[in-house]
């Protein structure tokens, strides 16, 4: 059974001096590959420079580069030369994590809808998918999307965690979505529960968000609270449970859609 962590946040400081452990840890529970989420230029640039120093066969670790909606104040003349460029590179597989959070609201709304159009405007032109963040967005989103869906390659709404109108939109549009622990949270995730049973095969991915989001129902849980991408397993169970469908099945059609989508190459069993 192979899976694939598509988000998974590797360049945060709480994996410092222990990122071969980690993924020593994630291919032994069967997570063979694995996609670094860029959130920040430099955050980017450190993502594939982790792809570099720690998969020399350039099979197992992947990429994205962005600004995260929270930074979109971050955005200079500066910015889009230096995505533009990493993105060029090998390793890299989608533009982003890039677009809105009306949540928090930490970069100005009108900031971050700009920095949301120069990202896919990026993804047209370079004919990559596109990572994306939402938070109490999704009709902003939707409306921004539409205008460049026809010619974006593919987009997945990472870390999806909203209701049923927001679900059902997206699929309208023909995006993915991406599950993560958030399922396995009695307290804010159990709307989740009925709604992965809609998604259809092609369109749903796992996630691990690591070092967020750890699974509550992960038994037992480590004693630093961290969450890490051998942990996908218990998203799977979940995400399993409520589509009624088994793990390995599960596991074989979200890791040929994640697969497909980063256009990722396949490895031996």
């Amino acid at each position: 059974m192979q899976l694939i962590d598509i988000g998974v946040n590797l360049t945060n400081p709480s994996f410092d001096d222990k990122h071969q452990a980690v993924l020593d840890r994630a291919y032994a529970a069967g997570v063979c590959q694995l996609v670094l989420t860029g959130t920040s230029v430099d955050g980017s640039e450190q993502a594939l420079e982790l792809c570099r120093q720690l998969d020399e066969s350039a099979q197992r670790l992947f990429a994205t580069a962005g600004i995260h909606p929270h930074s979109a104040s971050d955005w200079n003349a500066d910015s889009e030369q230096r995505l533009r460029s990493l993105l060029k590179e090998p390793n890299m597989v989608a533009v982003g994590e890039c677009g809105l959070d009306f949540n928090r609201d930490f970069s100005p709304r009108p900031q971050q809808e700009k920095v949301l159009e120069q990202h896919l405007a990026m993804a047209v032109e370079l004919q990559l998918p596109v990572f994306l963040h939402e938070r109490d967005a999704s009709q902003r989103l939707l409306e921004i999307l539409r205008d460049y869906r026809d010619q974006l390659p593919a987009a997945v709404v990472h870390c999806f965690t909203g209701e049923k109108k927001a679900l059902f939109s997206y699929l309208d549009l023909d995006l993915h979505i991406g599950i993560t622990g958030w399922i396995c949270d009695e307290r804010r995730g159990t709307h989740l529960h009925p709604l992965v049973k809609e998604i259809k095969r092609g369109r749903l991915m796992l996630e691990s968000d690591a070092p967020y989001l750890l699974p509550r129902s992960l038994r037992p849980k480590p004693k630093n609270g961290r969450n890490e991408p051998a942990y996908l397993t218990e998203v799977l169970r979940e995400v399993a449970l409520h589509r009624e469908e088994s793990e390995e099945d599960l596991a074989a059609h979200t890791t040929a859609c994640a697969r497909a989508f980063f256009r990722l190459p396949s490895i031996p069993q």
